[in-house]
């Protein structure tokens, strides 16, 4: 019998948080937060807003997103991405650099320009034009110099990022804590004000005020919040950080943020953030959004055997993937990399049930594998070393190796050729094994629940790759398997 969390399963599956959308003709452009993951900014085209397809990532030069040093869950905070005049905008916050940062493509698929910095603090930055042309640029000032500021508002000018009016406060929500995530926009004669409040955990809400012109003044719906899924039994938790689009034939649509707990009690979410899709209806001039189950939550199958000439835009790294630590044509048709530094190369987990397969070549490996990751303090690694296959666990200071010393032997390196290695997630459970000549070995069968935002704190979800600490790895295929949980 289905479970009752199948239907509402996200449009956008793993950590893709805080979703900004708009539409040019018929198309739909999405982007989403990527923290401390570089490139940053992952950037996804639909033409029903059900269906995406990543084109790429906004920033993918060093210079563009600068992170090295990023702690986790640094980085990437909240993009808003708008068309105006022909051109795509994207006002972002990096949280470990200063003020707020706007780039600029005339493709969404790239590339994106350096970045214009505005001298504000805060974080959620979003831009919006009246008729004239002005452009302004609303954000939230609550963890700033001197105490909350709430949401401020400013005019702007897109070209240099200097402000051309002083900041002015607007709406600062109904009274929940950390109004947050402001979009603006002109719908009939009013000017709406959509805001994120509540802390992005169990009691996320959406809230809306409107008003006559930009700088308001603004009325709260008397219907606050419009969206909030707090002390409900839902499959669907602490959504949130919604943004609004129309659609050709007029009907409206909100994508926002949520996450499915599962597990026993007390339920964690290990994918992150996610991206949902809500109709909304407009009753007395106000929007009511309503999620309903439009995701489809499909078995998957990624093989990639990395015979392309570049990296396809799903994979990412922790805050930099410098060219001397990974190359697609050292070795044609696999994927070398080498350490030290320590380097992985990850794709989002984006079902709660999955498997992922990587055929490496173990000779010249000094200590590599394959890695589950929440951020660097919590993660699980197949790994090789030498002639011995493990399985590692950290947590927080505390690493633990199972089952300690030689898997396999000598075979390894001697006559087993390349092995396939193994982590494979179902319910609270993770398992890491090693296949050598078609024979599958358990490593290790673990709680998965350590490596979940409640345990280990953050904002992010879980991604698995290859990485590699010492020497050289190369890389014949990564599979990923994913299959609907429930």
């Amino acid at each position: 019998m289905p479970s009752r969390a199948e239907g509402y399963a996200p449009v956008v599956a793993g950590m893709h948080p805080d979703p900004s959308v708009c539409r040019v003709g018929d198309d739909y452009y999405l982007a989403c937060s990527s923290f401390e993951l570089f490139p940053g900014v992952p950037i996804l085209h639909s033409r029903d807003l059900r269906e995406w397809t990543q084109l790429g990532n906004a920033l993918d030069r060093p210079a563009q997103l600068p992170l090295a040093g990023a702690r986790a869950s640094d980085g990437v905070y909240a993009p808003t991405l708008r068309h105006h005049d022909g051109l795509f905008r994207l006002v972002t916050t990096v949280v470990n650099l200063p003020g707020q940062r706007i780039y600029t493509a005339s493709d969404p698929a790239g590339p994106w320009s350096d970045a214009v910095v505005v001298d504000v603090p805060g974080i959620d930055p979003d831009l919006a034009w009246d008729e004239s042309g002005t452009c302004y640029l609303t954000w939230s000032d609550n963890y700033g110099p001197g105490g909350p500021h709430g949401i401020l508002q400013a005019r702007i000018d897109l070209s240099t990022g200097e402000l051309q009016s002083d900041p002015v406060g607007l709406w600062s929500g109904s009274g929940l804590r950390d109004p947050e995530a402001p979009h603006l926009y002109r719908v009939g004669r009013w000017w709406y004000l959509l805001l994120a409040e509540g802390g992005t955990g169990a009691g996320h809400a959406i809230s809306v005020a409107r008003g006559p012109a930009p700088d308001g003044p603004y009325e709260p719906c008397p219907h606050n919040p419009v969206l909030s899924h707090r002390s409900l039994d839902h499959p669907v938790q602490n959504t949130g950080h919604g943004d609004l689009v129309e659609a050709p034939d007029g009907s409206w649509w909100m994508v926002l943020l949520g996450v499915r707990p599962r597990g026993a009690f007390p339920l964690v979410h290990v994918l992150g953030r996610e991206t949902f899709l809500a109709r909304v209806r407009w009753c007395d001039g106000w929007p009511v959004p309503v999620l309903e189950p439009h995701g489809v939550d499909a078995p998957a199958r990624i093989l990639d055997d990395f015979d392309a000439a570049a990296l396809e835009p799903g994979w990412v790294s922790p805050r930099e993937r410098p060219d001397a630590a990974w190359s697609l044509a050292e070795r044609p048709g696999w994927l070398t990399l080498h350490g030290p530094p320590e380097f992985l190369l990850a794709r989002r987990q984006q079902h709660h049930d999955c498997r992922v397969r990587a055929r490496i070549d173990p000779r010249g490996v000094g200590d590599a594998g394959l890695r589950l990751r929440l951020d660097d303090d919590h993660h699980y690694d197949v790994r090789v070393r030498g002639h011995d296959v493990t399985a590692v666990a950290r947590i927080g200071p505390a690493v633990a190796t199972f089952p300690g010393g030689s898997a396999l032997g000598d075979p390894l390196l001697g006559g087993a050729g390349d092995v396939v290695l193994e982590i494979a997630t179902r319910g609270d459970r993770v398992t890491l094994s090693v296949e050598v000549d078609g024979a599958l070995t358990l490593l290790a069968d673990l709680d998965g629940r350590p490596l979940s935002t409640e345990a280990a704190g953050g904002f992010t979800g879980r991604v698995v790759g290859p990485y590699v600490r010492d020497g050289t790895l190369h890389v014949d295929w990564v599979e990923y398997i994913g299959g609907p949980d429930g």
